[in-house]
């Protein structure tokens, strides 16, 4: 697994049979790892801390539909990966004032779909004829 070490961006998307076991098994081989996409799978917290302690340098994650992460293993991976700019968590069940706590932790982090979120919250006002 020599070249695993190298590798800079790695896509799971979709592997619905990949484990937190083997997540953790591949991460834990990486040093350079900046992009990845574990859209699509049905990995939890272990994975999302494995990646806060392993990937350093990571710089986007997508976490599309990833729906057993919670806030907990949010807030150890924007806390831990501090080159972080975009995380993807469309179709996640992550509550609003996660997002929120995530900005807190690092402001300059694109959170998606936090836009559109923010914006079913508080719709812009109704424009009225005269």
């Amino acid at each position: 697994m020599g070249c695993v070490a190298n590798l800079s961006s790695v896509s799971l998307w979709g592997m619905t049979a990949i484990t937190d076991s083997g997540v953790v098994q591949l991460i834990s081989r990486t040093s350079s790892l900046q992009h990845l996409n574990i859209g699509g799978t049905f990995i939890t917290d272990e994975s999302l801390f494995a990646i806060a302690e392993h990937c350093h340098h990571l710089k986007t994650i997508s976490m599309w539909c990833c729906r057993h992460v919670t806030e907990n293993g949010l807030l150890v991976l924007v806390n831990k990966c501090t080159k972080l700019e975009s995380i993807n968590l469309w179709g996640t069940r992550i509550p609003v004032d996660c997002f929120i706590a995530l900005l807190t932790i690092s402001p300059a982090l694109q959170i998606k779909p936090i836009q559109s979120l923010l914006n079913a919250q508080n719709p812009p006002p109704l424009l009225h004829a005269a």
